[in-house]
C-alpha cells in the first residue's frame, strides 16, 4: 500500500497536494490543502492540476491556503466543515 496519495486526474501519476470538494447545492468548488484522509467524494489533485482548475459557468471556486506554519491541525474533514459553513452563509 502506497503512503503517497496520487492525483485523481486520469493518466496523472504525480503526488497530490490539494483536495477538491464540490458543494452542488451552492454551485461551489472548494479547493484546499490535501485532506487528512482520502474521501470517496473528494478529488486529490497535484500542484499543476490544482493551479489550472476551472469551474463550470455559474459556479464559484473557493481556494483555501495552507497554514502558514506548514503543519496541519488534526481534523476529521476540514473541507466538509467549510462546505457546511459556505452553505449556511448562503442562506
Amino acid at each position: 500500500m502506497s503512503l503517497v496519495r496520487r492525483c485523481s486526474r486520469t493518466a496523472c501519476g504525480r503526488q497530490a497536494v490539494a483536495t477538491l470538494t464540490y458543494v452542488y447545492a451552492d454551485s461551489t468548488a472548494v479547493l484546499g490543502p490535501l485532506a487528512t484522509f482520502a474521501e470517496p467524494h473528494c478529488y486529490d489533485l497535484c500542484a499543476e492540476h490544482s493551479e489550472r482548475l476551472t469551474a463550470p459557468r455559474g459556479w464559484q471556486i473557493v481556494r483555501l491556503s495552507p497554514p502558514e506554519n506548514g503543519r496541519r491541525a488534526p481534523s476529521t474533514d476540514d473541507l466538509e466543515a467549510l462546505a457546511i459553513a459556505v452553505r449556511e452563509a448562503a442562506r
